[in-house]
């Protein structure tokens, strides 16, 4: 019996990739929402993060288009 650890796929890596993804994503979402909601809300701060925000979104885009197998019809 080994103790080694059972090695991951490269769709598991992947998958677990997105997920992180998904939850840094959400984070933003509080984030600029919490700055927007404040007294003097900080615009080059909330443009910095909505900017972030997206290119996480791109990032998932592309981990998404990779798990999804192409269908040829």
């Amino acid at each position: 019996m080994s103790n080694a650890p059972e090695e991951l796929t490269h769709e598991d890596v992947l998958r677990m990739r997105l997920h992180v993804l998904r939850q840094d994503h959400r984070d933003l979402d509080t984030a600029i929402r919490a700055i927007e909601d404040s007294v003097a809300p900080d615009l080059l701060v909330i443009k910095r993060l909505k900017k972030q925000k997206l290119t996480l979104k791109d990032r998932m885009a592309r981990i998404e288009d990779e798990l999804t197998p192409d269908i040829i019809a």
